[in-house]
């Protein structure tokens, strides 16, 4: 029986420092950069539909080895990408170099960015980001770095989704690890909770993203398991009955969702949130400041 830790309601700083050495040490795990290539479609489609111009300014938050970010400077923005994840920096900058692209990737915390306010149009992050701790934190640095009047933008899986519930599927093998759950930034009532009150605008939509490899589904599996640092670190956490089991869960869960017609080949739809925020103009943002001041002379 896996017992849930309670989630660290007013965390000390030893408490944070401790999680966030492990979650950097899990996303150093496995091939990040080799594991991210298979999922390029999604990023693309996602970009086209920011509809980013030449020159914008974009940031990647929690951008890996510059899946988006490589993208977004093909297109002529002026890109920069941060992860917490040293390796993946590392390997980002090795991609951009290898294409003569000027991006400036950056070793940081989602929850606490190496950027000064309003340095940017766009800040994106694409299944990334909402894997940070304190969601609040995210939310508030999202807005501090994107200038007034300028765009949020992220994907997040759903609960509801494919990948929602092959977390569900990990946690019946290993206790999580006492913080929100990451999908909880799926659910379209708390994102407007955590982002509603301080932008303008706020669109929330349904995705579909299709995963698609051309292997079987027990190759997927042990494809994620070499590969996507949390599963990497999952498995290694169990002893060898409860890796097998967990195993065979998981390639049961990949084959019932294939959509694939034969054995070599896996198709998978899962569905995340497009969180796309307008964040509040310069006048907006005085006008919210003259309520609030009134408010408080009253």
């Amino acid at each position: 029986m896996i017992t849930t830790p309670t989630p660290i309601a007013n965390p000390t700083n030893t408490d944070i420092d401790t999680l966030k050495t492990r979650l950097k040490a899990t996303w150093m795990d496995g091939n990040y950069d080799y594991f991210s290539r298979f999922m390029t479609a999604s990023a693309v489609e996602f970009l086209d539909r920011l509809r980013v111009d030449p020159g914008t300014s974009l940031l990647d938050v929690a951008c890996g080895s510059g899946q988006l970010a490589l993208i977004a400077a093909r297109k002529g923005a002026k890109v920069s990408g941060v992860d917490i994840a040293t390796n993946a920096i590392l390997a980002a900058r090795d991609r951009a170099a290898s294409e003569g692209l000027d991006v400036r990737f950056d070793e940081g915390d989602a929850e606490a960015l190496p950027y000064e306010a309003a340095s940017f149009d766009v800040v994106a992050s694409l299944f990334g980001a909402m894997f940070a701790p304190r969601p609040q934190l995210v939310a508030t640095e999202f807005l501090r770095v994107c200038r007034p009047g300028g765009r949020i933008a992220m994907g997040n899986w759903t609960p509801e989704g494919f990948i929602g519930q092959m977390f569900k599927t990990f946690a019946r093998f290993i206790a999580p690890p006492g913080m929100p759950s990451p999908v909880l930034w799926g659910d379209e009532s708390t994102v407007k909770e955590r982002l509603e009150a301080h932008v303008s605008d706020l669109r929330l939509t349904r995705v579909i993203y299709q995963f698609s490899y051309p292997f079987s589904p027990a190759d997927v599996v042990e494809f994620f398991r070499q590969n996507y640092g949390p599963t990497t670190r999952a498995f290694a956490t169990l002893g060898a009955a409860d890796q097998a089991s967990l195993r065979k869960e998981l390639v049961e869960l990949w084959a019932s969702h294939n959509k694939a017609g034969g054995r070599a080949r896996t198709i998978v739809d899962a569905e995340y949130l497009e969180v796309v925020a307008v964040t509040r103009t310069a006048n907006e943002l005085e006008a919210a400041r003259n309520d609030s001041l009134r408010d408080l002379s009253k």
